[in-house]
């Protein structure tokens, strides 16, 4: 019995490891990045602190535990400015090492708010300023480095709470007064350099670099520390064989790949859910829970059991058995488990049995930008302007990412509004990864089938069978259409058949009939100057060659901006008459027929997997 209750402590114990803190993430994201707002990098180290992702715990110099930041060690990186007191919301920070810099201004108060603070060194800086009082708040600091600053006053009397303090180091600031007893008691101490009295009794701090306190106490509460470290140790060992043991005979998780692939599936931050767990959640996959359907499976919608309920979507992938469905499945959880920023789905977890793989993530309760465009209920708002914008900047930001900052960077292959979904606050996150790919650089790699939805395939991509980010930002061209017009990119249309929606908006373009263009559900309610400034956008993203498409980087600071470069504009309307003028010099078709691609229609159909 005892053992039984052990064996599920311990899986329960490792499960709970399991589990993200995705707010308490985005927090440490918003504290890490105005600590960098505060300091001067002229040495690039923290580059990839940025305000735009979901969590920290990919950053460079930043160490996390749980999803949440337990240390930031920046040594000897080259690093000026100040302190930020943003720093002090770091709540769980274990330990913060700031040496070697040259780092001015004051010791912020509120850092002594860091209360699981170990270990605290920011020696070898230009710190001034007395020594905050509040670091003797700091109930688990155990090692203070502030040596080699120019720091003046005394020594806080609130140093005497500093219970587990082992090593301090002060020498050579601008210090004076007494020093507390009790400080030269701790393991380790040195206070030269200073103006400070050691006592009459005790050795001078004037002299050795280091000196060893002799107490007997202080030596047996480390001897201790380290027996309670080992046996702990021992202990989460015993409760790991006993989980594995366990985990290893629960067939409705078993993960059903050859053994090769099973290190494949081991990423620390997601959840192995049971199959009974998704079957309750989502009343046994009920059809009156299916949210989609597409090309490789259905997402219904559930909500886990438990005093929050949280609500979910579940993904059951097709042909599971199959090469592609498998492929498929591991491509998914692979990648998007790379990708974390705010604009990209979360992958919460998986499940897989020897005939099932299902996909968890966060239940976007605003569904996809299509259906809030095009599947409106009765008495439902259509999308305002103002959403529709923040939407396309969302849109923007999460491709820009999977581009240019992810590692490896990711070409996601199928960018249209159907795979833009909206959480409560209209906020757009990028998802669908059954077909992305990471960028293999140095290869000039042609996929085996063109993969896609009719009407956002670049055009290159059908001719060579060669994805790039290129063809990502045709995609997101066509999908900023979709946005503007709430039509889809290749419909049917009564005064003209069926065309492309970029030969539509290139006509009504021509004619100046920009209000034509926009959702009627928006009537008279939009900016006629953003209006012309997003067609442009997307009718650059959607050049006929590829090589003219403006970066994901370059589409985000135009829609931030605005206006598009004029040079740039003018650039594409010349391309485009030239391009427009040779073709009917070939062929008489009719005017809105501005792209070869277009007319060539069956093929694409042929060629490309509707999704």
């Amino acid at each position: 019995m005892f053992s039984e209750s052990m064996k599920l402590l311990a899986f329960a114990l490792v499960l709970l490891g399991y589990q993200q803190s995705s707010s308490a993430a985005e927090f440490d994201v918003e504290a890490l990045y105005e600590m960098r707002e505060q300091l001067i990098d002229n040495s690039g180290v923290l580059s990839d602190w940025q305000d735009n992702q979901m969590s920290p715990c990919y950053w460079n110099h930043v160490t996390c535990q749980d999803n949440k930041v337990t240390a930031i060690s920046l040594s000897s990186s080259g690093l000026a400015g100040a302190l930020s007191p943003s720093i002090a919301k770091l709540t769980t920070l274990q330990q913060l090492l700031l040496d070697g810099n040259s780092i001015t201004g004051g010791i912020p108060q509120v850092f002594g708010n860091l209360s699981s603070l170990t270990t605290l060194n920011l020696g070898k800086n230009n710190l001034n300023g007395s020594i905050p009082d509040t670091l003797g708040h700091l109930p688990k600091l155990e090692i203070l480095d502030l040596s080699q600053n120019h720091l003046s006053g005394s020594i806080p009397s609130s140093f005497l709470n500093l219970s587990s303090l082992n090593n301090i180091n002060l020498a050579n600031n601008n210090l004076s007064g007494e020093i507390p007893q009790y400080l030269l008691r701790v393991a380790q101490y040195n206070y030269t350099g200073n103006h400070l009295n050691c006592g009459h009794d005790l050795f001078s701090c004037e002299t050795d670099s280091t000196k060893t306190g002799g107490s007997k106490s202080s030596k047996l509460k480390v001897v201790l520390g380290s027996i309670a470290g080992a046996v702990t140790l021992i202990v989460i060992g015993v409760l790991f064989v006993l989980w594995w043991q366990r985990m290893r005979y629960r067939p409705e998780i078993f993960i059903d790949v050859s053994g090769q692939n099973d290190h494949r599936l081991e990423f620390g931050q997601i959840k192995r859910f049971s199959w009974r767990e998704l079957q309750i959640a989502t009343n046994s996959f009920s059809e009156q829970n299916v949210l989609g359907k597409g090309g490789f499976g259905k997402v219904y919608k559930g909500a886990l059991p438990g005093p929050d309920s949280i609500k979910i979507a579940v993904k059951r992938l097709f042909d599971v058995e199959s090469r592609e469905g498998e492929l498929t499945f591991l491509r998914e959880v692979e990648l998007i488990s790379i990708a974390v920023h705010k604009n990209i789905l979360r992958l919460i977890g998986f499940c897989t049995t020897p005939t099932e793989r299902l996909l968890v993530y966060p239940f976007m309760e605003n569904l996809s930008v299509a259906s809030r465009l095009r599947d409106i209920k009765l008495n439902e708002p259509a999308l305002d302007w103002s959403t529709r914008m923040r939407i396309a900047l969302g849109a923007a930001r999460g491709l820009e990412y999977l581009h240019e900052h992810c590692n490896p960077k990711i070409i996601h292959r199928d960018v249209k509004a159907a795979n833009v979904l909206l959480d409560g606050n209209f906020e757009a996150v990028v998802g669908d990864f059954g077909l992305a790919k990471t960028m293999d650089i140095g290869r000039n790699t042609v996929t085996t089938g063109l993969r896609g939805t009719m009407g956002h395939i670049a055009p290159e991509y059908i001719r060579t069978g060669r994805p790039s980010v290129k063809t990502d930002i045709f995609g997101y061209g066509v999908t900023l259409l979709e946005i503007l017009t709430g039509e889809r990119a290749f419909a049917f249309y009564p005064e003209a058949g069926e065309i492309m929606l970029i030969d539509r908006v290139k006509l009504l373009m021509e004619e100046g009939q920009l209000q034509a263009i926009v959702d009627r559900n928006l009537g008279a309610l939009y900016n006629l100057e953003e209006l012309e400034k997003i067609i442009q956008i997307a009718l650059l993203c959607t050049h006929m060659e590829p090589d003219h498409r403006p970066a994901m980087s370059e589409v985000v600071q135009m829609l931030e901006g605005e206006l598009v470069p004029e040079e740039r504009w003018e650039e594409w309307q010349l391309a485009e008459l030239s391009r427009r003028q040779q073709y009917e010099m070939r062929q008489q078709r009719k005017p809105f027929s501005f792209s070869e691609e277009s007319l060539n229609i069956q093929e694409a159909i042929e060629l490309s997997t509707g999704r």
